[in-house]
């Protein structure tokens, strides 16, 4: 790449100049970079319908329980609700001043997939007093629950 200054013998230069064009491709370059319109990454999730709460289910004003069974049933203060139940009573909950405890107890079999649903239930209704009961029973090892 070695660049010519011409020759002493008075004829002019024959090779085109491509430094403007370069200079104009780098342009229209960046130019078109920021045109371009930024990839937006989402994560879809589906999440339960909120729906009114069964006229039997009482929101507790010190504390409420959600209890997960083994056959994915939850049950909130011993009554049987669906997900979108459940948001329902959080908000009902975080409208009560001062906000009442919620306590969180999912059986030993119960399954994996409904626990982390329910928790993020919870986790996405804003509810602050929070806790998980029902662990002492496992506190020393091979213990079985109940015993």
């Amino acid at each position: 790449m070695g660049i010519s200054a011409g020759k002493d013998d008075g004829q002019p230069m024959m090779e085109m100049n491509t430094t403007p064009l370069i200079d104009v491709m780098l342009v229209l370059l960046i130019m078109f970079i920021i045109t371009i319109p930024v990839a937006t990454h989402a994560v879809n999730i589906d999440l339960p319908n909120p729906s009114a709460p069964p006229p039997d289910v009482i929101v507790k004003r010190d504390k409420n329980k959600v209890v997960i069974m083994p056959n994915s049933a939850i049950l909130w203060n011993g009554t049987p609700v669906e997900s979108g139940q459940l948001l329902s009573l959080l908000q009902a909950t975080m409208a009560i001043k001062p906000e009442p405890e919620l306590q969180y107890q999912p059986d030993p079999q119960a399954p994996y997939e409904t626990s982390v649903q329910v928790l993020n239930i919870i986790k996405g209704s804003g509810v602050t007093a929070f806790g998980f009961v029902g662990n002492e029973q496992y506190s020393e090892f091979g213990k079985q629950a109940g015993k």
